[in-house]
């Protein structure tokens, strides 16, 4: 099992083979968020910040704003939407959002798919020698266990990184403990992702920031905060494998 506490068949194996020498590839990490990136949330996200605000009295963020926050941690999130005396609600708010949350995921409004090419993508990348798969996400570890259970994923990840057990993005903790998890080093890792966050925390952890145009920042956005290219389709996988080879 690893440190984030989800079942990895083979996953402890390793660092211990890198260490010891016994694999001659060098080793790849590509770590995926998973709200925007992995799988189409939006739907959900919202419906349950709107339920959220209305539970404690606030009037609710527009669907931009709401959206423009995904992938921060949720007291982070609330705090930053907000508009008077953020500190005071943000609690309040953040457990209104996960019971909101819990409820619409239980009902048949649950409603987050794999965006198209996804899992063909993973499943692509998984069977290559030269790359270990991560998550570093917002979400908490039973979110993250939710989504694999809903899309059969499991297996497919050396490390899972979730709020939990870190700092908010973009401060650089997930990516700086994937990397000590699998023993890869910073400029042999990849955060994909589509928020400026995400391309941030790569960046400050010495990785490198590869955004993706089908979420809920705009490519522009992204390059600013870093990326190194913005790929356009998921079902792109040349493109993809192009940036996983183009070692600086």
């Amino acid at each position: 099992m690893s440190p984030a506490g989800f079942c990895v068949p083979g996953w402890p194996d390793v660092p211990e083979r890198l260490h010891q020498g016994q694999l001659e590839l060098t080793l790849n990490l590509v770590i995926f968020d998973v709200d925007g990136t992995l799988i189409d949330s939006q739907h959900m996200i919202v419906s349950a910040m709107n339920r959220a605000f209305a539970d404690v009295g606030l009037v609710a963020p527009s669907r931009e704003e709401t959206l423009s926050i995904v992938g921060l941690s949720l007291e982070t999130a609330m705090r930053a939407l907000v508009k008077e005396e953020p500190d005071a609600h943000a609690v309040p708010l953040t457990e209104a959002y996960k019971a909101a949350f819990f409820e619409l995921r239980q009902s048949k409004e649950h409603h987050e798919p794999l965006f198209p090419g996804a899992l063909q993508v993973l499943d692509r990348l998984a069977a290559r020698n030269d790359v270990i798969l991560g998550v570093a996400t917002g979400k908490s570890r039973r979110g993250v266990q939710a989504i694999m259970d809903l899309h059969d994923l499991h297996g497919r990840f050396a490390t899972i990184q979730t709020a939990d057990d870190h700092p908010s993005k973009p401060h650089p903790s997930m990516v700086a403990a994937a990397m000590t998890e699998t023993g890869v080093l910073p400029h042999h890792t990849i955060m994909l992702g589509d928020t400026t966050y995400d391309m941030e925390m790569a960046r400050a952890a010495g990785a490198r920031a590869v955004g993706v145009s089908w979420g809920y920042h705009a490519p522009e956005a992204l390059e600013v905060a870093g990326a190194e290219t913005v790929l356009a389709r998921f079902d792109d996988f040349d493109a993809l494998i192009g940036v996983v080879e183009r070692v600086r």
